[in-house]
């Protein structure tokens, strides 16, 4: 049949280790054979971050500003041991965090349902939607070592030159200390996106921090929230018949445990970080789990939730075969093609995206798996397929449907 024809790019921006390698595959078996793809291509593998100092990450964001659609694989966000390993000038930020201060937007994350596969929460009926903030806190923070006894202290100077200052610590030895900041406005954008989104698809709206301990930094967040929902928010709320409501992080951890599932928990950065890894597993698998960083002017960023599956990648090194689970890195695929199908008008290509989808899942239903889903399943007598033939299964199952 003929491939789809595409009128503007997705911006494209490759990544890391396996998820590297399978990414290409993706490309080979299940886009290029169907679409003529069309792509701004951005390599964001860890090499060519640090020969280009970082300048293509934010390079690639601003594309993501002009183009409106970017899908990107999954990178690595480098320790002192990638350092080393990688042979790197500087242990760079991460360019998930440095794309979203980009993008001001927020991050929504669900996990992917399946027939055969039972969340270990055995309450949980339908998917959790974690609403993960994306600027700020650990991810631009500024952080040193303390080599010895000495004061530390929070300062802050204002525009006209006068200081407040707070003492952090009073060392007595060696340690460590960190800042982090936040600003109202990217909060704000986080409220309004977390109501916005929980109005659109009806569904109930946690939110959670730790004001009590955070007295300030925690509290402005909830303040934020409140103000908002109230003078914007509560009466259309009302009216879709759902709810908002605010509570200590620990305690929605305990609600979540407890509920049926089918609702958004909005955290701040680091705790969707987290929690969205948590619910993912929970429900099945890490590679079970969509991604999409929605910026208040309308600019969509599809990516797998998961990381590079480095374990898998050495293997792969050395010429061993793996069982890595593709769905999530083919999800933002399909997440990014329906999108831009959506905006330029092209039925086709959402179709193909949607038909991609549920091929996806059918695979997996009938019996055809990855080892981690294998593990996991409630269907009899799985067949474990390594990577490659696995998504080849799924363009068998894929033109199949396009044939019926």
């Amino acid at each position: 049949m003929d491939r789809i024809k595409m009128k503007t790019p997705l911006v494209e921006m490759d990544g890391d280790e396996m998820t590297r390698v399978i990414w290409e595959i993706i490309k080979d078996e299940l886009i290029n054979p169907f679409v003529d793809l069309k792509t701004e291509y951005y390599d964001l593998g860890l090499k060519k971050r640090n020969e280009t100092d970082d300048r293509i990450t934010i390079d690639s964001a601003e594309a993501t500003k002009e183009y409106g659609v970017a899908v990107k694989c999954a990178t690595i966000t480098p320790n002192a041991a990638r350092v080393k390993e990688y042979d790197l000038k500087e242990m760079w930020k991460s360019p998930n965090g440095t794309i979203r201060a980009i993008l001001d937007g927020t991050v929504f994350r669900s996990p992917i349902m399946v027939k055969g596969i039972t969340p270990c929460v055995r309450n949980w009926e339908s998917p959790i939607v974690i609403a993960r903030h994306a600027y700020g806190d650990v991810y631009k923070n500024v952080e040193m070592k303390i080599p010895g006894k000495g004061k530390a202290e929070l300062v802050f100077t204002s525009e006209d030159g006068k200081q407040e200052r707070f003492v952090i610590h009073e060392f007595e030895g060696p340690g460590v200390i960190q800042g982090q900041h936040n600003i109202n406005k990217s909060i704000e954008s986080f409220a309004r996106s977390c109501f916005n989104y929980a109005l659109d698809t009806k569904k109930e709206l946690w939110f959670a921090t730790k004001d009590t301990i955070s007295k300030q930094y925690d509290h402005t967040f909830k303040d934020i929230f409140q103000e908002i929902f109230e003078k914007e928010y509560e009466d259309k709320f009302k009216e879709s018949g759902i709810t908002y409501f605010y509570t200590l992080i620990d305690d929605a951890v305990a609600r979540v445990m407890k509920s049926k599932g089918g609702f958004i928990w909005a955290c701040k950065n680091y705790d969707g970080d987290v929690m969205s890894d948590m619910i993912s597993s929970a429900f099945g698998s890490l590679a079970m789990m969509t991604s999409v960083l929605v910026s208040p002017s309308g600019v969509y960023e599809y990516e797998a939730a998961h990381g590079t599956v480095q374990r898998h990648y050495y293997k792969h090194l050395k010429g061993e075969e793996t069982s890595t689970n593709p769905i999530a890195t083919i999800f933002a695929w399909t997440g990014a093609l329906n999108k831009r199908g959506q905006l330029d008008d092209i039925p086709a290509l959402c179709d193909f995206a949607q038909k991609l989808e549920k091929a996806s899942l059918s695979t997996i239903e009938s019996g055809r798996m990855t080892k981690d889903l294998a593990l996991i399943t409630d269907l009899q007598d799985p067949k474990v397929y390594n990577t490659k033939d696995f998504i080849k299964e799924i363009r068998k199952t894929l033109e199949r449907m396009a044939n019926e």
